[in-house]
């Protein structure tokens, strides 16, 4: 993995170049000055992999140089390291990602080895995003993909806080592309979207998540599974009779199907949608509203639709016990659920500091890489034993 240290303090630049060498990573490049790294970047466009930069730097800050980065179409992984307030760092991280750059994480000042050494592991492979990854794809090219089979179903478990016990597992789908590896959905689920795919592509996750979870039961491995829905997908009226027909073709049981659904832009047609996902909860299929609190999310889609979990966002999760602002709004968040009867899921649990806190706040279900990245179908069994012993740790 190539890397780039952006800082001005030199104490602090020799540091993470120490750090990082100590950690096994050699090509190690550190600039004093944020316009410095501009100019390298734009004479070898291909060769940095990570960038680990300062925000409060002299003559180029660390908000213009992200500027610079979008510029560039810089396709690698960013770390964002500060001193400064938390809340001016996660919004320069908001920002970077609003961006659609490969924001890593966010590491304060002084930043310990083992901070950084769990970041690097988290990156996709342990290792830099491959360059093929950020490359754009076309429409029919998807359309192949999906019709050749290539989309790929990674399984990321949930576990009920108080037993320990997982309770169910996130779909996350992948393109297994026949030359660029493993895409993930940042890359194509928006371009589904936009040229009519997301209907074929939702019914082939829903469909490979089906026949794995039967797989499952087959080996006495009961689990509810969660799918993700576009509502792009909420615009047909037999949506509802179709998830049905679908489950039941696969002998799963509808109470064992969660449609996780994500308002990333608004209803196109809200009277179509209101209908459809009420007739889905008439069939006792359960409802999530995920992302709570980012994009269109709001307190009118919790009372006009019949959710029964109310999912909420990793950034108002991760890193709330030290956060009395994110804390806030995740106190309220669970209360607000508790009252309208909703189970609730936290997405984001990253460390043991995170689950003692949303254990600790009343939260029903925990999702995170703290208790295991999204994985093949086929690796699901293996880590459930796996699990089984590591429970007794968190009692």
């Amino acid at each position: 993995m190539r890397i780039l240290v952006v800082d001005d303090d030199p104490f602090i630049r020799k540091l993470l170049v120490r750090q990082l060498k100590t950690l096994g990573y050699q090509q190690v490049l550190a600039c004093e000055r944020a316009q410095a790294a501009v100019e390298h970047l734009e004479r070898q466009p291909d060769g940095t992999d990570l960038i680990l930069c300062d925000l409060q730097m002299p003559g180029m800050d660390g908000i213009e140089f992200i500027r610079h980065l979008v510029r560039l179409g810089y396709p690698g992984a960013l770390v964002l390291v500060s001193g400064e307030d938390e809340r001016i760092l996660q919004s320069a991280e908001r920002l970077a990602r609003g961006h659609r750059l490969r924001v890593a994480g966010a590491l304060y000042k002084p930043v310990s080895s083992e901070q950084l050494q769990r970041l690097l592991q988290a990156l996709p492979g342990g290792d830099a995003p491959r360059t093929g990854e950020a490359r754009s794809y076309g429409a029919e090219e998807l359309a192949n993909g999906i019709r050749a089979g290539q989309l790929v179903n990674h399984y990321q478990p949930k576990v009920d806080f108080a037993s320990g016990q997982v309770s169910g597992v996130e779909t996350l789908v992948r393109w297994q592309h026949p030359e660029d590896g493993l895409v993930y959905p940042d890359r194509f689920v928006t371009l589904a979207e936009e040229h009519g795919l997301i209907d074929a592509l939702m019914l082939d996750v829903l469909r490979n998540a089906l026949a794995d979870a039967r797989q499952w039961r087959a080996r006495g491995i009961e689990l509810q599974v969660a799918v993700n829905v576009s509502m792009d997908n909420l615009v047909g009226l037999d949506f509802p009779d179709l998830v049905e027909q679908e489950a039941l073709a696969a002998g799963a049981p509808l109470t064992s199907l969660v449609l996780e659904v994500t308002e990333s832009h608004l209803m196109k047609n809200r009277q179509a949608a209101l209908d459809i996902l009420t007739r889905l909860r008439l069939k006792r299929i359960g409802l999530s509203i995920d992302d709570f609190g980012t994009g269109h999310s709001s307190l009118v889609q919790l009372r006009d639709i019949p959710f029964n979990e109310l999912k909420i966002d990793r950034s108002f999760v991760h890193g709330a016990w030290r956060d009395k602002s994110l804390d806030g709004i995740l106190g309220a968040s669970l209360e607000m659920a508790r009252r309208l009867g909703m189970r609730t899921v936290a997405e984001g649990i990253e460390d043991r500091t995170d689950w003692d806190h949303l254990r600790g706040a009343g939260c029903d279900v925990a999702q995170g890489w703290f208790i295991a990245k999204a994985m093949p179908a086929e690796h699901l069994p293996a880590w459930l034993e796996g699990w089984e012993a590591r429970r007794s740790e968190l009692a």
